[in-house]
């Protein structure tokens, strides 16, 4: 059983910054490819960033620039480092970890807002 926990998300103006972590705890983290999506209201759970456990990533072009997913495998994490927010950005933007089997974390809120 794997269990993930994010965190990170809060409330800024377009155009600032925010860094999202996900820990993992069970599982072999280091051989997992993790993935960053985001559910708007009203919306589908759509792909953001993704890193598989050799480090290459992967962006949905709307962040391409602005957004960077990264991995530290000694504290089973991944990051999703976010600049140039924009509204558009907004939703609860949940991690996911698939190694043989999906496991999703909770989600945590992202509101770009001036």
């Amino acid at each position: 059983q794997v269990q993930l926990v994010e965190s990170g998300g809060d409330l800024v103006q377009p155009g600032g910054s925010l860094r999202l972590s996900c820990v993992a705890s069970g599982g072999r983290f280091s051989a997992a490819a993790m993935t960053w999506f985001r559910q708007a209201p009203g919306q589908q759970r759509d792909m953001v960033a993704a890193i598989n456990s050799g480090g290459s990533t992967n962006y949905a072009d709307s962040v391409k620039g602005r957004f960077t997913i990264s991995r530290d495998n000694a504290k089973n994490t991944v990051f999703l480092q976010m600049n140039s927010l924009k509204p558009e950005d907004t939703g609860v933007y949940y991690c996911r970890y698939l190694n043989s089997r999906i496991y999703w974390g909770q989600g945590t809120q992202v509101t770009v807002s001036s």
